[in-house]
């Protein structure tokens, strides 16, 4: 949830308040009424039209209905008078005037309460960025030290290729040499049994007994 939304419905709960009766109307006697939020209502003397006026009540001004005829109620005022008014011109509930200063009270109260919420959405988020500055910090580390490593394996990997070529090298070389050794020492023993057959002999002395 956004800091938005949060004052959207800290707006919206401070217009609900509007639409619903104050905690103390339920506990109220079911005579009495609230004159309706227009500026003066009339009252006359009697429950028709045809009766003059009488005076007049101020808006949201609490009275108790005391019986009802036709289009009128009879009700009476805080100054003690009975007169008739029109129903319609009556509520069941406290007019806005009644209920303004507990809703402003609310108000007041709903306001602050979305104030400590901003804070602590403040500090939770501020949080949040610190703890997500450090998971990017750890893994910009871990991708560099990646990076580091795949270019040791492939420098090992050279060096390996290296080490096997001269290997190989030297092997060729080796049996190269061993190829020539063991031709030249044939090639002696050949020219050996070549030569010794062609050698001059060496004659014997006769032994004489006479």
């Amino acid at each position: 949830m956004t800091k938005h939304d949060i004052k959207r419905l800290g707006a919206g709960l401070a217009l609900g308040l509007l639409a619903l009766p104050l905690h103390a109307q339920e506990e109220a006697d079911d005579t009495t009424r609230w004159v309706s939020d227009s500026l003066t209502t009339y009252v006359r003397s009697g429950p028709t039209d045809g009766y003059r006026i009488v005076g007049t009540l101020t808006a949201g001004e609490p009275v108790e209905l005391l019986e009802t005829s036709g289009d009128y109620s009879r009700v009476q005022g805080p100054g003690g008078d009975a007169v008739w008014v029109l129903s319609s011109e009556l509520q069941e509930v406290p007019s806005a005037q009644v209920r303004l200063p507990e809703l402003e009270q609310r108000v007041a109260e709903l306001s602050a309460e979305l104030e400590g919420i901003d804070e602590e959405w403040e500090s939770r988020t501020a949080s949040l960025r610190e703890t997500l500055e450090v998971r990017e910090a750890r893994i910009a580390e871990l991708e560099a030290r990646n990076q580091e490593l795949d270019s040791e394996t492939e420098q090992s990997r050279q060096t390996i290729r290296e080490l096997q070529a001269r290997l190989d090298t030297q092997e060729e070389d080796l049996l190269l040499r061993y190829f020539m050794y063991g031709g030249g020492v044939a090639g002696a023993g050949l020219l050996v049994g070549l030569i010794v057959p062609h050698l001059p002999r060496r004659k014997r002395k006769r032994d004489r007994w006479f």
